[in-house]
């Protein structure tokens, strides 16, 4: 139980309805301060909502909400200080260059960020010529995130922060996200990307229809879903069926994303973890991950939603 003075974000019984629809129903859960948490959910669970009831953006129907200890919709002058919002696309003026953006934006704050520090934090030393409208997605992304953290939030809320980013400007983003959080503020996370969230996030909250479907660490939700199949990362450009010759199963039953992420639909017994260590070894392959009878975060997140959509439709 996490005290009330620990916590950044507190929602009980949150509820919020457009017409007939019930965007929001009676989510509760807690953030606690230095965190860094996901929150989930397929497209039409209330997850945006949400968001946008905590950054003090629209107001809850019913329910209880407190941001760092005020109500973001009584109190949000004082709360828009202290928080920092990453939008997924848009914000950003078309016309300016990124130093143009965010000394706009630092005029806002009393102790901002230097802007040409931040702007070389993010990688954009060389673009500072090129208007918002000429970055690339990912450049825009990263734009955005300056701009989020320009104020020195104690809290940000990033929505999707490495959507059309290349891998090594995604690996750069999230070094600056764990750096931000080992400085003690608090990061709440959207993405699509679970590979994302188990990399980064101490917890993760579930939303379906509304509603918390699930929340715990990313070990702890995995865990809960035994299955039996073995999910490793490795080198790009393992040969399937030459592992599922040295394993004695069908080709079939290793597949692959095209991204170095690999699964083995058979039971994480000692003998074939000890077959696959040997197979890579031979083949002099690195192995990245192992996780052995547990589902992927992103098979659980699918369980999950599809669990709640099937109980929805048969009640």
């Amino acid at each position: 139980m996490i005290q009330t003075s620990d916590l950044a974000i507190s929602v009980a019984g949150l509820e919020k309805q457009y017409g007939a629809t019930r965007a929001v129903n009676g989510l509760s859960f807690d953030i606690a301060r230095g965190e860094l948490f996901a929150l989930l959910g397929p497209n039409g669970a209330g997850k945006t909502t949400t968001l946008e009831i905590l950054e003090g953006y629209r107001k809850a129907d019913a329910g209880t909400v407190r941001v760092l200890g005020l109500d973001p919709d009584r109190e949000a002058s004082q709360l828009r200080s202290r928080i920092g919002v990453m939008l997924q696309e848009g914000g950003l003026y078309p016309g300016l260059r990124p130093l143009e953006v965010l000394r706009l934006f630092a005029a806002f704050y009393d102790n901002p960020v230097d802007p040409q520090e931040l702007l070389a934090r993010v990688g954009l030393d060389d673009a500072q010529r090129t208007t918002v409208r000429r970055l690339s997605g990912g450049q825009q992304q990263r734009l955005s995130l300056a701009a989020a953290l320009i104020g020195r939030p104690e809290l940000i809320f990033l929505d999707e922060p490495t959507a059309g980013m290349d891998p090594q400007a995604r690996a750069i983003t999230w070094e600056f996200i764990q750096e931000l959080q080992a400085g003690g503020v608090t990061i709440v996370l959207t993405t699509h990307l679970l590979d994302e969230v188990e990399a980064l996030c101490d917890r993760v909250a579930i939303i379906a229809k509304g509603a918390l479907a699930a929340i715990g660490t990313p070990r702890e939700l995995m865990s809960q879903s035994i299955a039996n199949e073995v999910l490793f990362t490795a080198t790009p450009g393992l040969d399937i069926a030459a592992l599922a010759r040295a394993l004695a199963m069908p080709v079939d039953s290793v597949r692959h994303d095209g991204d170095g992420r690999y699964e083995i639909r058979a039971a994480g017994t000692p003998a074939l973890i000890r077959s696959l260590a040997e197979f890579l070894d031979e083949y002099q392959l690195e192995l990245g991950t192992l996780h052995a009878n547990a589902r992927s975060l992103e098979a659980v997140f699918l369980q999950i939603t599809a669990e709640t959509e099937a109980a929805n439709v048969g009640s």
